[in-house]
């Protein structure tokens, strides 16, 4: 039995490496570090595509692609072309039987010319009383049978796509072939609505119907589907005419389905499918601006497409809460843009899917949330930006990625806790397992197994063959030398101000950074961020990748020191190191009932209580190094007084180099002490 092998067609190559979760979040992080929230750094990633993979496309993509598909359909042609069509078939008539009549001197020839003078205006009336009209014109008797057979084939193309070309040349068999069809197709979705319908009915009605649906469709759902989607688009091609072109064209359609028997069947099938699927915006009218008139079924074909790609361009913008790629409709994707744009979605939707399943995002309510895990590599993102940018001669041990984390190692081991990155130390974790007895022998061919559990066999060349399982509690890792732990306070204003002068995403990524740095470096250091406007909160480290500024007036410095006082007060044998990011002079305070007090300029009053806990700081040895991101002359006077107080220092670094300022003078505090 041969084999060939050749390129794989139908869909993702099976074979290709899983797609890196991590650089995926990575850029999601650069977005997220410049200022913008966890759910616009992944619409805005989605929409534009896969990192690094030219080949596939984002929803920017697919939207223009929509979009221009939605352009050309509106511009193909106008709706009214069956009306157009009938009324040249019937005048062609008229006039052919007219040729006729008109040598004949006879009264009946006359009767019969006054009959035609007297034709209704209205197209399908005019039909209706020239259905039992007898035509002395072979060639006029011809051409209004034509006319009956075009409006056959487009009402009924016009509910069933492909049932025009079915009827081309319709005969009796023919026809009652369909009304067979439709009687069956009715009495299945009577069957469905009570519960009786199984998989076999629809299977056997294929069987016998296969070649009137084009589309294939393998379930009775799915058929229901097409059908519905076609009937909305003929109510809204009704609707889009004017309301004399509606009437005639309304007029027309119940003429021909009385005359081939299908009214009740037809009726039938319209208030079985608007049931199902009354989303479907069933007579909302549509504008088409081409010349070429267009046939009933034709104009019925774009309007179905057009409602789709409408529905389609909806999901694909992503910009109603609680969106999700998996709210994009696969199936009409692969009718606007075709296969390859499925599997340019899969390739999106597998983004968004890893990422959560991974642990990096969490929806709750609705919400896209980033982990603590997530957040852990973007402050690593952040720090290793703020090292990038320092010195070679600065940086000391700090930027190492060695397993000194902490300092040197000391041969001691402790217990492993969640979030350490600290090496795992094998002796010991081995050890704890086999301790812990839970090791069990395994027998080898030729080999003596061992003696009892937990015990290694011995005998002439015989190797030891127990297998130990390891559990969490078992995780050792190695410690590093002591240094003196720190309390540390990141103060970071909150203000509308910082967004109003593009200094709050250096501020984020700042304290990102720091966290990142004092968690991997320092472990032992107890480190604290408060965010403050017109009220301080403490922020913790899982809110801060996507905590966004306060829209309202106030920078309570006061607060903020209140509550960096009180960590410090938790930690009286640590050294104390408190930051204070900020580009505005304190314009609040807490006032004694709790509630914040507002003034601008500044009142004594605030001035007062934010310097009284200024010189609290000064008593608990805390230096307060201030980093102003402003050069006001009210800002400047105040950290100066603040300095003057306290002795620590003032900064004035741009805001890109803002995070490199204040970890610099961090790690030089630290390698102080």
């Amino acid at each position: 039995m041969g084999y060939r092998y050749g390129e794989y067609h139908d869909g993702p190559d099976p074979l290709a490496p899983p797609y890196d979760v991590r650089a995926a979040l990575d850029e999601m992080g650069d977005a997220i570090l410049s200022g913008s929230t966890p759910v616009h750094a992944l619409r805005d990633l989605l929409k534009r595509g896969l990192p690094g993979a030219e080949d596939r496309r984002g929803l920017d993509d697919m939207l223009r692609e929509v979009r221009r598909r939605r352009r050309e359909l509106r511009e193909r042609g106008r709706l009214d072309g069956t009306l157009d069509r009938a009324r040249s078939l019937l005048d062609k008539a008229i006039g052919q039987e007219r040729a006729e009549l008109f040598p004949d001197p006879s009264d009946d020839a006359r009767l019969r010319e006054a009959t035609l003078d007297n034709l209704p205006d209205d197209t399908a009336s005019a039909i209706q009383e020239l259905g039992s009209y007898e035509w002395r014109s072979a060639a006029a008797r011809q051409t209004f049978e034509e006319l009956r057979g075009l409006l056959r084939r487009e009402v009924l193309d016009a509910q069933f796509k492909g049932m025009r070309d079915a009827l081309a040349n319709p005969d009796p068999a023919a026809m009652e072939r369909v009304r067979q069809m439709m009687s069956d197709l009715n009495d299945m979705l009577e069957r469905d609505a009570q519960g009786a319908h199984t998989q076999s009915d629809f299977d056997s009605f294929m069987s016998k119907y296969e070649d009137m649906f084009p589309e294939r469709p393998r379930t009775l759902e799915e058929l229901v589907d097409i059908l519905a989607r076609r009937a909305a688009a003929t109510q809204r091609m009704l609707a889009s005419l004017t309301p004399r072109q509606r009437e005639e064209l309304n007029n027309l359609i119940n003429q021909t389905l009385d005359q081939a028997g299908l009214s009740e069947q037809m009726r039938r099938l319209g208030d079985s499918l608007y049931a199902r699927r009354p989303d479907l915006g069933w007579g909302t009218p549509e504008r088409l601006t081409g010349e070429d008139p267009m046939g009933m079924g034709d104009a019925v074909t774009a309007l179905e497409e057009l409602a789709d790609l409408t529905q389609l361009e909806a999901a694909l913008r992503q910009d109603y809460p609680g969106a999700r790629l998996d709210d994009v409709d696969e199936a009409a994707v692969r009718r606007a843009l075709g296969r390859s744009a499925v599997d340019d979605l899969e390739a999106l939707k597998r983004i968004e899917r890893e990422l959560e399943e991974q642990g990096y995002l969490l929806r709750r309510r609705g919400k896209l949330e980033l982990t603590p895990k997530a957040v852990r590599r973007l402050g690593e993102t952040a720090l290793r930006r703020v090292f990038a940018s320092l010195d070679a001669g600065r940086r000391g041990d700090h930027d190492q990625r060695d397993a000194g984390s902490a300092g040197e190692l000391t041969g001691s081991s402790r217990p492993w806790r969640f979030g350490d990155e600290q090496p795992i130390d094998v002796v010991r974790t081995l050890v704890n397992g086999i301790r812990r007895g839970d090791a069990s022998p395994r027998a080898h061919e030729g080999r003596a197994a061992p003696s009892s559990r937990g015990t290694l066999a011995r005998g002439s060349g015989a190797r030891p063959h127990s297998r130990v399982r390891l559990s969490v509690d078992d995780f050792e890792v190695s410690e590093t030398e002591r240094r003196s732990a720190a309390a540390v306070c990141l103060l970071v204003d909150l203000s509308y101000s910082m967004a109003l002068r593009g200094t709050w995403a250096a501020a984020k990524q700042t304290a990102l950074a720091l966290q990142a740095l004092v968690a991997s470096k320092f472990p032992q250091d107890a480190v604290q961020i408060v965010g403050f406007s017109n009220y301080a909160r403490v922020l913790q480290p899982d809110e801060l990748a996507g905590l966004d500024w306060d829209m309202v007036q106030g920078t309570n410095l006061h607060h903020a020191l209140l509550i960096a006082g009180r960590h410090l007060d938790r930690h009286p044998d640590f050294e104390p190191v408190v930051l204070v990011v900020t580009d505005g002079e304190p314009t609040a305070h807490l006032m004694r009932n709790g509630r914040s007090a507002f003034e601008w300029p500044p009142s004594p009053e605030t001035l007062e209580l934010t310097l009284s806990e200024v010189d609290k700081m000064t008593r608990r040895r805390a230096t307060i190094n201030v980093f102003m991101l402003a050069a006001d002359d009210r800002l400047k006077e105040f950290v100066d007084e603040v300095a003057r107080r306290n002795g620590g220092r003032v900064f004035s670094p741009s805001a890109d180099r803002l995070g490199e300022y204040v970890v610099s003078d961090f790690l030089r505090l630290r390698r102080a002490r």
